[in-house]
């Protein structure tokens, strides 16, 4: 891999080392657990300061992608999904921007009375039955997430579509919906038997809860979720900004 940036772009330095460094992370020797090169080294061969380079860096250690050990190096994060407040992703798209296959454990979709919160946010009659999907999802050999679905009953769903499909392509090609918003919610529980059992966890290890509340472009309810996430294999990260 030519290792080379440009000074005459309008892109800063830090940002073009950062573009690098997440093309030399995807390479096999370095997700095998080989140190990236040291900051003097690099640092040296792009022609640009250590403090640019450790800008870049401190990125990427930031979003989880690089491990820095003291008196040891620089190396590849163990896979795990990551998230963002900034832009969200369906889960499908989280896992594909990482280079990450998804693989589904277990599917069920269902009518059913949702959950008081999610009835209101979707709008839905006390004991309505609304569409539910439920889904085991991970990365080959490992289940690490279980969601549960609720859907708007205006919505015309079956339960016949192509749930291999990511979600929200889903609903946009059949239903012409385009999700816009997510607000969420994340905190911690100790995992019950059966979650446990699900995740591969011993009862009472910790889980992670994110639920999200998602409205399209109109700022209409479509999808109540929640997910039981492995805490060992989910990251969510937030950036802040002082105006």
């Amino acid at each position: 891999m030519k290792l080379k940036l440009d000074p005459s772009s309008s892109k800063p330095l830090h940002q073009q080392a950062e573009d690098l460094l997440r093309e030399m992370i995807q390479q096999e020797e370095y997700r095998k657990g080989k140190l990236l090169p040291n900051e003097v080294e690099l640092s040296r061969e792009l022609s640009i300061s250590r403090n640019t380079l450790r800008q870049a860096i401190n990125r990427l250690v930031f979003e989880g992608l690089l491990v820095r050990k003291k008196g040891y190096g620089t190396t590849v994060a163990p896979q795990n999904v990551m998230s963002n407040a900034r832009n969200w992703m369906s889960f499908s798209q989280e896992m594909h921007a990482q280079g990450m296959v998804v693989q589904n454990f277990e599917l069920h979709i269902s009518r059913k009375a949702a959950p008081r919160e999610a009835a209101e946010f979707l709008g839905a009659t006390d004991g309505e039955r609304l569409l539910c999907l439920e889904r085991l999802r991970g990365r080959p050999g490992l289940p690490f997430v279980y969601f549960i679905s609720y859907f708007n009953p205006a919505i015309p769903m079956t339960g016949e579509e192509d749930m291999s499909m990511p979600l929200y392509e889903n609903l946009q090609r059949n239903y012409g919906i385009v999700v816009k918003t997510s607000r969420e919610r994340i905190y911690a529980r100790a995992a019950n038997a059966d979650m446990a059992a699900k995740l591969d966890i011993s009862e009472g290890d910790p889980i992670l809860i994110r639920k999200r509340f998602v409205l399209d472009v109109d700022d209409r309810p479509v999808e109540y979720n929640i997910g039981y996430y492995r805490a060992d294999s989910f990251t969510y990260s937030i950036e802040f900004t002082n105006d």
